[in-house]
């Protein structure tokens, strides 16, 4: 199934117009602080989204990513929310824990490399900025700005890239 007439309503903005291409490489590290990469997590259909506390549209989209995380995460799918902040590094997971997001795995960015390689590879100037990346590590689109990525409209675009990645 192509993606992008599903790309409508709430995820209107998704573009799914490119055709598949290997994903930005980056670098960023795990909720304890170890390194870890994109290419570590291949193998599963991933939402990576770029995000920073001091983006109110980043802050507003981050519940939906979590309950989008409880319903379709899994072994097939993973929402990674990477935070870009280099400073104050502490306050990215007390906003999480403040504000009840309980079903995404902490990432992080602290050396500020991600930000500009993947908006790069995707034209984008802005945050949030999130990448649909199947289970081979293909990038399938992209959004450029928030989304209310648990809507019927969200998660039928996430059920249309499993069933085409499995």
């Amino acid at each position: 199934a192509r993606l992008a007439p599903l790309a409508r309503g709430d995820v209107a903005a998704f573009d799914a117009s490119a055709p598949p291409k290997p994903a930005p490489a980056v670098a960023f590290k795990g909720p304890d602080g170890a390194p870890t990469d994109l290419a570590s997590l291949r193998g599963k259909l991933l939402l990576v989204n770029l995000w920073a506390t001091w983006c109110a549209p980043c802050k507003a989209e981050m519940p939906a990513l979590d309950r989008l995380q409880a319903e379709l995460g899994g072994d097939s799918f993973q929402v990674v929310a990477i935070n870009v902040e280099t400073r104050n590094l502490d306050k990215p997971p007390a906003w999480f824990k403040a504000n009840g997001i309980a079903h995404l795995t902490y990432y992080g960015d602290p050396e500020g490399k991600v930000l500009p390689v993947i908006q790069s590879a995707v034209g984008s100037t802005g945050l949030p900025t999130t990448m649909l990346i199947d289970a081979k590590g293909c990038t399938l689109g992209v959004m450029k700005g928030p989304a209310e990525w648990s809507s019927e409209d969200g998660k039928r675009l996430i059920r249309a890239a499993l069933a085409k990645s499995s």
